[in-house]
């Protein structure tokens, strides 16, 4: 249940800046622009991987692992007790690199959806390259304690000591997705949903949108697939993999419960025309079998990669279905390793790969 005293996402009565973050030049750069480094939080919730934690730790080491081999990597941890655990799993993963601990205690691991999103400003003086904008978060509608994870965006921006713009509406990092030069991919069924910005339309989140992230159109898609307790993010359906290039999960089994949605979500993106009047270019990424625990359909989808400086990391759950889904990824993406680490496990809690980073983007930032 949500704690009582934090069931009300920040910013969500605030108005937007002024200037807003696109006057100012800011825009949000595509996920495989160069990073200064991905951010994390150490998981530790057992209420998120109940009866599982211990099994899940190691993969998520794996990832940090990876990851450090690509850039450098933050981690927030609630103190030098789960930094000391974390640096023992670490170390058994064969982790080196650039990792910094930071006591920014959180309530749960999924740093996409609570940490900071960055914005950038290129060639221009007398203004901070990087800025971070703090949306409201209410744990997907109220669902989770929230806390201690609405105090990350200000204390990553605290780090980096890089402006810091409050939104003013609830938005996680997972539920858009953008290419960097105006295009901005979102559902419907998180987006719209009442029980995150009930007091705004369609049209006043969509200029939000704008104002904040610098995006001209925004691309929507409609229902989330099953197991999704985010109501719907699009990390778990369609992702920019280039500037007019998308690549959307499909499921083949008629009978699958996300057959229909991914049919439909796929249609919307076909049918997509930009102001230039060109279509994307669609690329299907194919669903992996469902993953079933306890009798709970689980949100297993490659779409959940996430794109670091030199590598791609992506969650695997069935050999010969992770196989097709990394060769299509190396495909798209020929200068970076494509890295799958099995995630039945991980997915237990819900997320996989992008659920758990946040990029910051590559800029004058020094530590």
């Amino acid at each position: 249940m949500p704690d009582p005293d934090h069931s009300a996402p920040r910013g969500e009565t605030e108005v937007p800046s002024s200037p807003t973050p696109r006057q100012l030049g800011y825009r949000m750069p595509a996920e495989w622009e160069p990073h200064s480094a991905t951010w994390l939080s150490w998981l530790h919730n057992e209420n998120s991987w109940p009866g599982r934690l211990q099994e899940v730790e190691p993969v998520y080491a794996r990832m940090v692992a990876a990851l450090a081999e690509s850039e450098a990597v933050h981690i927030n941890v609630s103190g030098p007790d789960m930094e000391r655990h974390a640096r023992s799993l670490l170390s058994q993963a064969g982790a080196h690199g650039e990792i910094m601990f930071h006591h920014f205690p959180t309530n749960d691991a999924w740093c996409r959806d609570h940490g900071a999103v960055f914005v950038v400003r290129e060639g221009a003086e007398n203004t901070e390259p990087v800025a971070a904008i703090n949306w409201g978060f209410n744990a997907w509608g109220g669902k989770y304690p929230h806390n201690l994870d609405n105090a990350i965006p200000s204390q990553m921006a605290g780090f980096w000591d890089v402006p810091l713009f409050e939104g003013g509406m609830v938005l996680e990092g997972g539920s858009i997705d953008v290419n960097g030069s105006g295009l901005l991919l979102t559902t419907e069924a998180c987006l719209l949903h009442p029980n995150r910005n009930p007091h705004l339309d369609r049209g006043t989140i969509e200029q939000r949108l704008r104002d904040f992230l610098a995006v001209e159109e925004v691309l929507w898609l409609g229902d989330g697939i099953e197991g999704d307790d985010t109501d719907g993010h699009i990390d778990d359906l369609a992702r920019f993999v280039a500037e007019r290039v998308v690549v959307t999960t499909v499921e083949t089994d008629l009978h699958d419960a996300n057959y229909q949605l991914l049919q439909d979500n796929l249609a919307r993106l076909r049918a997509v025309r930009t102001r230039d009047g060109r279509p994307l270019e669609i690329v299907e990424l194919p669903m992996p079998p469902a993953v079933v625990y306890e009798g709970q359909r689980l949100p297993a989808t490659y779409a959940n990669f996430y794109i670091g400086n030199r590598i791609v990391l992506l969650p695997g759950y069935h050999p010969p279905t992770d196989e097709v889904a990394r060769k299509i990824l190396a495909g798209l993406f020929p200068g970076r390793e494509i890295v799958v680490i099995d995630c039945t496990e991980m997915i237990w809690g819900l997320g996989a790969f992008h659920c758990l980073t946040q990029q910051v983007p590559a800029a004058a930032l020094a530590y």
